[in-house]
């Protein structure tokens, strides 16, 4: 483990203690859920969440500084076993002594956990980072991927808009207390309401010894450091996405990364089916109900398929 990764005994929680009061805000039933690890042979760990019961046929993946946590309310309004993956350096996976936390690496600890965890082939939701890095996933192995989600992202985005304010954000890695990053994360227009935000800030950040509160993820670290660029390279992530055999859906979030012109280039090179929902970039935080509303649809659709019914 990173020695930055050592728990501190000021930030012992129940993660799981947001769960309720997101379902009766749902007016849905809580679901159940745990905590699961895999080790690696290179000495890391991949951790996860496992919603329901069952294997799951859905998969989700977060973006980059966010954590298996952000699809919590997404799974609660879609209501099937659900398997929701902390990334390389995020949550309470390993971070990478290397810092290499692009899409096709992080590809092979994804490919690891549903060989392990899932009911194959899946359908899988990729937000941000976690998009390309499901592209990367499908197209490599496309016997465990039905169905492909890529949330707010493509690889030709422009990087002075959307990514360049979310490395601004991060910028600044130690704070007073939660509240301090609270208002930082509402001061640039992340994490939705003000309640949904503090969920957010709770989960994803960790009370050091000394008091002061830090962010659990690696990515934020890196924004000084001469580290690859979590994005990769464009040029991989449109190969990726002509090796995908699977079909392809792109949610844009109308104030979000993703142009309409951004989208309509995906579309055009991949035959990808495009729907749009207004939300910011964290799509799966705030229009957590229509975006849950088209997984179950994909997922129907790749249940039929695998029976050799019809789709409509």
């Amino acid at each position: 483990m990173h020695p930055a990764q050592d728990a501190s005994p000021a930030d012992d929680f129940d993660e799981f203690a947001f769960l309720p009061e997101q379902a009766a805000a749902q007016q849905r039933p809580v679901p159940p859920g745990r905590r699961v690890h895999i080790p690696l042979p290179d000495g890391r760990t991949v951790g996860a969440l496992a919603y329901g019961e069952g294997r799951p046929r859905v998969v989700l993946l977060h973006g980059a500084g966010l954590n298996a946590h952000t699809w919590d309310t997404t799974v609660i309004a879609l209501g099937l076993p659900v398997l929701a993956i902390d990334l390389a350096g995020h949550g309470d996976s390993s971070w990478r002594d290397d810092a290499d936390y692009r899409p096709r690496v992080l590809a092979d600890d994804v490919v690891r956990a549903l060989e392990a965890w899932a009911a194959a082939p899946v359908v899988l939701v990729g937000h941000s980072l976690g998009g390309l890095t499901a592209a990367a996933v499908a197209a490599r192995r496309p016997d465990l991927v039905a169905q492909l989600v890529v949330v707010d992202i493509t690889p030709g985005i422009d990087a002075s808009g959307g990514p360049a304010t979310l490395r601004r954000f991060y910028e600044q890695t130690v704070f007073a207390d939660r509240d301090e990053l609270l208002d930082r994360a509402l001061a640039f227009g992340l994490g939705g309401s003000r309640e949904q935000a503090r969920r957010g800030v709770f989960l994803n950040s960790r009370v050091r010894a000394d008091g002061r509160v830090e962010w659990r993820h690696h990515y934020a670290r890196l924004i000084s450091e001469d580290a690859p660029s979590p994005a990769g390279s464009p040029a991989d992530g449109w190969s990726d996405l002509a090796g995908v055999v699977a079909p392809i859906t792109l949610v844009r979030a109308t104030s979000g990364f993703v142009s309409e012109r951004d989208a309509a280039e995906l579309a055009e090179r991949t035959g990808a089916t495009v729907v749009e929902f207004d939300a910011p970039h964290n799509v799966q935080e705030v229009a957590f109900t229509d975006l849950a509303s088209l997984i179950a649809r994909l997922a129907d659709s790749a249940d039929a398929a695998s029976e050799g019914k019809p789709t409509a």
